[in-house]
């Protein structure tokens, strides 16, 4: 038989957290991509990538960089899917991504045809 390892202080901390929930909001809170994990809160801080993509909608074209919207449009998308096809799935992962290539996609559209009028002028 193995020995118990101690709790860690964010376990014992979720455990309180828990305790004063109630009962029909426990299973939301403890779920495998919930707020007691790390797979609730990257994703969750990744929105601030959506909120600079937003950010960027009112900048200058000529201002864009392609290479970055282009990065950040693939990896969305690859996210997005792969958001997907784990267990359990992540929809907060997959709505994040989805918005970062949507935003990403957007910008970079808006670079190209900023490019190619500027190459028929």
């Amino acid at each position: 038989m193995m020995p118990r390892q101690k709790d860690s202080a964010y376990q014992r901390f979720i455990c309180r957290i828990t305790c004063f929930l109630p009962k029909r909001f426990r299973p939301l809170f403890l779920h495998p991509a919930g707020p007691s994990t790390v797979f609730f809160w990257a994703p969750t801080f990744k929105w601030c990538l959506v909120i600079a993509g937003l950010g960027d909608i009112n900048r200058p074209a000529n201002t864009i960089s392609l290479n970055q919207t282009a990065s950040l449009m693939i990896t969305g998308a690859i996210w997005s899917r792969y958001a997907l096809v784990i267990i359990p799935k992540n929809y907060n992962l997959f709505a994040v991504n989805a918005f970062t290539c949507f935003t990403g996609m957007y910008n970079f559209v808006r670079g190209i045809l900023y490019q190619m009028r500027q190459d028929t002028t």
